[in-house]
């Protein structure tokens, strides 16, 4: 069965950018850059890089400045926002115009356009992807991620010792300390993904095969209030009900605002929640695994790839797995992704050690291979903010709904959505 990965998650669209930098070391005949009479020459063709984001253009055309000073090279990149981006691919790649060089996101549109890839399974610079972090084909690897991201409880050392979070009893045992104390112990937010799209991601990702297990799901051979793990998610979200504040109150804005000055100990984020931080001094702040099931480790995943168009020429082929050469392990293109982009590497080769404190957990733990997967990434598309929100939506409005209840209303609208 052929796997790869799909990302969803709204508040990680940044780092979908990261790939998309430089090419190649200079001096020698493999980066391109053959010296003749203090010129140039030999030179690797012109390549193309096509990409979604707007965020980081500028930065982009600051980083092909570099990447051609260095190696003598020249990456044309292509821009275009929003939903208009899959479907110029397309026309491009159907066309026979398609870019050297495009991003796609994992999971769905991977599959879609796998007949373009090259194979990168030889390749130098793919040698570094962290474990777990290869996204294969047919036994093939088909792109170099863009970065990592991920997610758990972040929490304020002041307030707490993950040490004595390792279960439910302890988790139930902490909020009724907090709560003695006037603090609220955890926190999720109104939005979709941040009340149950990620939370709810750790029950699957801890199921033996967690792809295997949606898609019997899908097909209802398989019920979330019949498994182990999701009776013990369901215990943990009637604990927060009843001892944490209602999430349904709370944004994004205020749960950050409070985690932020104390008021709050524990919020279920990511790495990118550290922005909404940066700004307090007083707090000084970690990510430990949601201990469901005796879970130790970080969910951390891929939001995407860069992959090499097979189509292209033979010495388009070579210029852009120089472009990736020079990102990946020059010294420079190192410096790009951490420093200038601010993204979490997916190689175990760059040092990290500028990072936030949030990305340099998930970071230490993607080198280690210390993650479970984002198993959300393969739920059917909307199901999420359609039909899994709503339902917990009335569970935290719900005091009299059992755990038991709550699972069996998750069942009736997977059920029942669009696969």
């Amino acid at each position: 069965m052929t796997k790869v990965k799909r990302f969803i998650s709204i508040a990680s669209s940044a780092v979908l950018l990261v790939t998309m930098l430089s090419a190649c070391g200079s001096g020698n005949t493999d980066n391109g850059t053959e010296s003749t009479d203090g010129e140039a020459s030999a030179k690797l063709p012109k390549i193309s890089l096509f990409q979604s984001k707007v965020e980081i253009a500028d930065q982009l055309e600051t980083m092909t400045e570099k990447y051609k000073e260095e190696t003598g090279n020249e990456i044309d990149v292509w821009g275009s926002a929003g939903d208009n981006y899959l479907t110029q691919l397309q026309a491009k790649l159907n066309a026979g115009e398609g870019p050297t060089i495009f991003g796609v996101q994992t999971g769905a549109e991977t599959e879609k356009f796998k007949s373009y890839y090259y194979d990168m399974s030889n390749e130098s610079y793919a040698k570094n992807i962290a474990p777990n972090m290869e996204v294969k084909i047919d036994g093939k690897l088909v792109g170099v991620p863009t970065g990592v991201e991920g997610f758990g409880l972040v929490y304020n050392k002041k307030l707490v010792d993950p040490a004595k979070i390792t279960d439910l009893a302890s988790f139930r045992t902490f909020l009724q300390d907090m709560k003695a104390k006037d603090i609220n112990g955890f926190s999720l937010s109104q939005e979709a993904y941040f009340l149950i799209g990620h939370i709810i991601n750790t029950p699957f990702a801890l199921q033996q095969d967690p792809v295997q297990f949606v898609e019997q799901l899908n097909k209802g051979e398989v019920k979330m209030a019949d498994t182990k793990e999701f009776k013990e998610f369901a215990e943990y979200m009637e604990a927060i009900r009843e001892l944490a504040s209602n999430p349904l109150e709370t944004t994004y804005d205020s749960q950050m605002g409070d985690f932020a000055t104390g008021k709050t100990a524990i919020v279920h984020q990511g790495n990118w929640s550290y922005g909404m931080l940066a700004d307090y001094d007083d707090i000084e702040v970690g990510m430990m695994p949601f201990p469901l099931s005796g879970n130790q480790k970080l969910a951390v995943d891929i939001p995407a790839i860069w992959v090499i168009n097979n189509k292209a020429n033979a010495e388009e082929i070579k210029a852009a797995n120089a472009f990736f050469e020079w990102l990946y392990n020059s010294e420079s293109g190192k410096n790009i992704i951490v420093n200038e982009f601010k993204f979490i590497p997916a190689m175990t080769n760059i040092e990290t050690s500028s990072l936030d404190p949030l990305s340099q957990a998930v970071s230490e733990a993607t080198n280690s291979g210390n993650t479970i997967p984002w198993a959300l990434t393969y739920f059917p598309q909307g199901i999420i903010v359609n039909d899994l929100a709503p339902v917990t939506q009335q569970f935290f409005l719900t005091p009299s709904m059992t755990g038991e209840q709550y699972l069996q209303k998750l069942d009736e609208v997977w059920a029942k959505a669009p696969k």
